[in-house]
């Protein structure tokens, strides 16, 4: 006949398991740091990517849009980037400036255009006066530029005013026709 089993034995047993339990615990720790620390560096490198990405597009743009403002009439001489305001309740950044006279236009520049990136920009424009008090005596047109544009977001922007630039083989153009008049802002 077996031994029985005591208090003690299952004691015993239960310290055991509860040990292991604790080491097991702890490597799982140990492992969820390591891999947080992980996604933390990788963040930090596609946030960089990205901004390396944005800046690229820009670089892209900006040259090209004398040129191509001034083939639709609007006699651009000079462009700015990278135009910040902190004004409160005002805060932005308008990526390029290009004016002409009486006549600026606002660019927002994206690698990959979206719906709610137009929304934001459109919503931008309408504060752009209070952002820059300075600015205010130009009649401001808008203009959204990307290499990659999302599925219907060229003619949503066009039908919202603005002006949509885009790759065009190894350099940009206008997307919108020539029959197209920009809302003022």
């Amino acid at each position: 006949m077996a031994d029985p089993i005591t208090i003690d034995d299952i004691y015993a047993l239960f310290q055991v398991s509860q040990a292991e339990a604790d080491r097991r615990s702890a490597e799982a720790d140990r492992r969820l740091e390591r891999l947080e620390r992980v996604a933390a560096n990788i963040s930090r490198e596609v946030a960089g990517l990205t901004s390396r990405w944005g800046q690229f597009v820009e670089n892209l743009v900006e040259p090209a849009v004398v040129r191509l403002f001034q083939a639709r009439g609007i006699e651009v001489q000079e462009t700015y980037r990278r135009m910040k305001s902190s004004r409160p309740g005002a805060e932005m950044e308008i990526d390029i400036f290009a004016v002409d006279g009486e006549v600026a236009v606002a660019i927002e520049v994206k690698a990959r255009l979206s719906q709610r990136d137009v929304g934001e920009f459109l919503e931008k424009l309408s504060r752009f006066k209070q952002a820059f008090p300075n600015q205010a005596k130009y009649r401001l047109y808008g203009a959204v530029a990307a290499i990659e544009i999302d599925a219907g977001i060229d003619r949503y922007a066009y039908q919202r005013g603005l002006f949509v630039i885009k790759q065009s083989g190894d350099t940009v153009i206008i997307a919108n026709n020539t029959a197209f008049r920009p809302t003022a802002w």
